[in-house]
């Protein structure tokens, strides 16, 4: 039980770092847009939506591969433990 825990543990530490580029980046490009937004006092909603969207896209088209390495690497990882998962 122990195993499947550590496992469990990795799986989701990984989903954090995975899911990293592309949240941080929203956010951060969100901020900026909101920023801009209240001092110009443009309040459209395409404003906020198309540039993060585009952003986002760029960002995982750069660290997609990265992230492919990962999670490759982990279910190698969980596949090699699968013996010691079962006993």
């Amino acid at each position: 039980m122990h195993e499947l825990t550590v496992i469990t543990q990795q799986a989701l530490f990984l989903v954090l770092i995975a899911s990293a580029p592309p949240v941080v980046i929203s956010l951060i490009v969100g901020f900026i847009i909101s920023v801009f937004q209240a001092t110009t006092q443009i309040q459209e909603q395409t404003l906020t939506f198309a540039p993060k969207v585009v952003i986002v896209f760029v960002v995982l088209a750069l660290t997609g591969p990265w992230i492919g390495h990962q999670l490759v690497r982990f279910t190698f990882h969980v596949f090699d433990r699968f013996p010691a998962l079962i006993k």
